[in-house]
């Protein structure tokens, strides 16, 4: 289908309108059956991505050139530099060749200052709407499209170059719409401007500092959160006093830095401080461009999952309603990054041990200590889903190869995914969860899980994804629980679960927040928005 189309758009481009063409024009349609044919897909030596879409445009326009008013080209120059706003760069959409082109009235070097202006506002459109980076190159789990849905690029582009006001045309078709974008966006351009102004103090190691010490590190360490706390610049830096208002900033600091915020000043919370600007204004960058493989065309409701950040957020109209603390999956059985719907919910549900976990915990237990299941309310069922004793197996021949056994906790207090699951069936045996290991969820680190994500909120959750039907409040779901055994609960409205890897993001107060790379992928997104531009992702 694909070399249909362009096999009919170069007969339109080689058959051409049929009144003539001015000398820019007719160059125009030169650049354009080169580009879709395939002859030279350079101009100036600069590749062309848009090798349909841009032919495409001239095509459906007489080959008439897009930026020959001074004043729009120069709007369109001022665009490609706000990439920088963004995280992006400003030379993948060749800026510094555009703001640079020789005013040459010679109608080839005009045409082909029109076509790779046009190609730069393609390139940048794409970027904004779907990143730079193709996030499946970097996680084989990833399931989320780049695909424009419903919509023709050429259509777009149209509208985009005849739009009164380019900038804002790409903010409301283009811009991710939701609060983490804008917000990250914001603490990009602070945290540049205290890059500018020369980034922060360094704070001096030394013993641990907490309220009420006296020590010559003090004035330091006021000088250092100053930078990043406005609630505490209009402080006094003289003093070595280890005051309440200090604490109350460090306290701030810790919970913006995934700490635990008791106010002590020990080796991570130094080591925090003293991370450079410069690695702050990435982060924020990298998180920008996950943001931008997510946000767009969603519904109106949807639920996050922040595996970085160990928090879940429901978010109704571009804002979240409720947010929860999560425990998930330790580094070596990382949670999973995809999108699935929720469908359903369970009451007092049993776990079907997964796979994994079956064979590299399970097993080896049960060869351990016979007794084992018996003590966590787990049974044994053959193929056929009946039950086993577990004293008639042979333990010499047991092994994590050749079980063929199924392993089911059954509800009770001491199952692993407490009272009530949530649901949206996936390949990998990944759902939402209550659990009986409530202290977990006091540490700043949640790293606790075997994969799934362990919800703080649980029932709160249930009430607000069962609002549209009666009798399911917070106090009846609890009510209801007290007898459930493994009861499924129909979702009259679905919603769509993002499993998402942030390690910045604002905070409730619209603060910046930074968390530990707790899986190493910050810099493979990092290295990909670094990146020469692969001219490959899109036609």
């Amino acid at each position: 289908m694909r070399m249909l189309y362009r096999s009919l758009l170069l007969l339109l481009i080689c058959l051409g309108p049929v009144h003539a063409l001015d000398a820019t024009a007719e160059q125009i349609r030169t650049y354009s059956e080169a580009i879709l044919d395939g002859s030279n897909r350079a101009i100036g030596g600069r590749q062309i991505a848009a090798t349909t879409v841009l032919p495409a445009f001239y095509a459906a326009r007489d080959f008439a050139p897009a930026w020959s008013d001074p004043q729009r080209f120069s709007e369109l120059l001022d665009v490609l530099k706000s990439a920088e706003t963004h995280g992006l760069t400003p030379d993948d959409y060749y800026y510094t060749t555009l703001a640079g082109w020789p005013d040459d009235p010679v109608p080839a070097r005009l045409a082909a200052r029109d076509v790779l202006a046009t190609e730069a506002l393609i390139r940048y459109g794409y970027h904004l709407h779907f990143g730079k980076i193709d996030a499946a190159s970097l996680d084989p789990d990833w399931n989320l499209t780049r695909r424009l849905q419903n919509v023709e690029p050429v259509k777009v582009l149209e509208q985009a170059v005849a739009a009164p006001d380019l900038e804002d045309f790409l903010k409301t078709r283009l811009e991710p719409d939701v609060f983490f974008y804008t917000q990250l966006r914001a603490a990009l351009a602070r945290y540049r401007g205290v890059a500018a102004a020369g980034g922060w103090p360094a704070m001096p190691e030394g013993p641990t500092l907490s309220p009420g010490d006296s020590d010559p590190r003090i004035p330091a360490l006021r000088r250092r959160l100053a930078v990043t706390d406005p609630l505490l610049a209009a402080k006094s830096t003289e003093t070595h006093l280890y005051d309440s208002d200090l604490e109350a900033a460090v306290k701030r600091f810790q919970a913006r830095h995934g700490l635990d915020a008791d106010g002590i000043v020990g080796e991570r919370t130094v080591a925090a401080m003293n991370v450079p600007v410069e690695v702050r204004i990435d982060q924020i960058r990298a998180n920008l461009e996950r943001t931008r493989w997510v946000f767009r065309d969603l519904e109106s409701r949807f639920l996050i999952v922040n595996i970085a950040g160990f928090e879940a957020y429901l978010v109704e109209d571009g804002k979240a309603t409720w947010r929860s603390r999560v425990q998930v999956g330790i580094p070596y059985r990382k949670t999973p990054v995809f999108k699935k719907k929720m469908t359903y919910l369970v009451l007092g549900p049993t776990w079907t041990v997964p796979p994994t976990i079956l064979r590299e915990d399970i097993v080896p237990k049960i060869k351990q200590d016979p007794g084992y299941l018996a003590r966590k309310d787990m049974v044994l069922l053959d193929r056929d889903g009946k039950l086993v004793d577990v004293s008639d197996l042979d333990m010499n021949a047991v092994s994590a190869d050749n079980f063929s056994y199924t392993v089911r906790q059954e509800p009770g207090p001491k199952n692993t995914l407490g009272r009530i699951k949530f649901m949206f069936p996936n390949k990998h045996f990944v759902y939402l969860h209550d659990t009986p290991s409530q202290s977990l969820f006091n540490r700043a680190e949640r790293t606790t899980s075997s994969g799934c994500i362990r919800v703080e909120k649980p029932l709160s959750l249930a009430a607000e994804l069962l609002h549209d039907q009666a009798g399911w409040s917070e106090p009846e779901i609890e009510a209801r629980i007290e007898h459930a055994s493994n009861e499924t609960v129909t979702l009259t409205d679905p919603i769509m679960v993002f499993l998402m890897y942030w390690t910045s993001v604002p905070g409730e107060d619209g603060e910046v927040n930074f968390f530990n790379d707790v899986y190493s992928r910050d810099q493979a997104v990092l290295d990909g928005l670094q990146a020469p531009f692969r001219f490959s992702a899109f036609r």
